[in-house]
């Protein structure tokens, strides 16, 4: 399973009512889906927006191998989701009207402030466990996202150890330097394996990941890194993967088919520091762990990444 969030110490300078700094870069060599995922009615992100690129064409980083190697070339995909409840990490939908609740956030600095309109009896990952305990919450109507991680119910409202608000009509990004409810400073729902569309026969975006280590660095449309490392071989927050095109998809079938195809045309990024090619979805009764089992199957050596942007080492 993911680790939990590390935390840099450093505090960006932006004022905390900020949801974002700077307008989200996208690759000449990648190119923008025919249109947006959507949910609950809501346009999740534009479909400029980098989640929403496909990187089939990107070319290949030239750190690639480097990367890769990091990673594990010959460790496997995994489908870190199920019809499982505990397995994964769940989101909730709320009216236009839902009632807002105070929150506290032990890293406030770098956190957008609430209330934010989470229900009492939101879903929580790995409730009652030890571990990340995300928080995300799709609300209808504002089309907003309210994301929390090391979330627990406090008397009225919650508390968390970090926040986060994305206006998923727009593109712009969080602060430099900020974190998120995730290590990368990324928004988690928009990046996981989601079983409706998964049930529609095609995902629209990139897929959340997780990597062992990474170094002291993101690209865009990370914002944050959580490592002290100074290593070139290392990953950076926000690197994008891509499934290389010559890998055959011969013999695979029903969900995990519709994932690898994902693969291909969107990849993974890099969200936070973790089991090696894990990828992250929703739990859902509909998945099918048989089928999912055949993730498994493929190696990291059958990845590569792509140039999406500069590294950036601010915070």
């Amino acid at each position: 399973m993911m680790s939990a969030l590390l935390i840099v110490a450093a505090v960006a300078s932006a004022s905390v009512q900020a949801l974002a700094k700077a307008p989200a870069r996208v690759s000449a060599d990648a190119r923008a889906s025919s249109s947006a995922p959507h949910e609950a009615g809501c346009q999740i992100f534009p479909a400029s927006n980098p989640l929403n690129q496909e990187i089939a064409h990107a070319p290949v980083n030239p750190n690639s191998a480097k990367y890769i190697a990091s990673i594990g070339l010959t460790a496997h995909l995994h489908a870190d989701f199920g019809s499982d409840p505990s397995y994964g990490i769940p989101y909730t939908i709320v009216g236009p009207h839902q009632p807002r609740v105070p929150v506290h956030f032990e890293y406030s600095e770098e956190s957008n402030p609430g209330p934010y309109p989470i229900p009492p009896n939101a879903s929580v990952e790995g409730a009652g466990e030890e571990g990340d305990r995300h928080v995300l919450v799709l609300q209808q109507g504002t089309c907003r996202l309210y994301e929390m991680y090391a979330a627990r119910r406090v008397g009225s409202g919650w508390e968390a150890g970090s926040g986060a608000v994305f206006d998923l009509h727009s593109n712009r990004l969080r602060p430099e330097g900020w974190t998120s409810a995730d290590a990368a400073g990324l928004p988690i729902f928009p990046l996981l394996a989601r079983y409706p569309e998964v049930r529609a026969g095609q995902i629209d975006h990139a897929l959340r990941v997780t990597v062992p280590a990474t170094q002291r660095g993101y690209i865009h449309p990370a914002t944050h890194f959580a490592s002290d490392s100074s290593d070139p071989s290392l990953p950076p927050m926000g690197l994008r993967l891509r499934l290389k095109a010559s890998y055959s998809l011969a013999g695979f079938r029903g969900q995990a088919l519709v994932v690898m195809r994902a693969l291909k045309r969107y990849g993974l990024i890099v969200a936070d520091n973790g089991s090696p090619w894990y990828i992250t979805g929703a739990p859902n009764p509909g998945w099918n762990e048989e089928n999912l089992d055949q993730l498994g199957r493929v190696p990291g050596s059958a990845f590569e990444a792509v140039s999406s942007g500069p590294i950036l080492h601010r915070g």
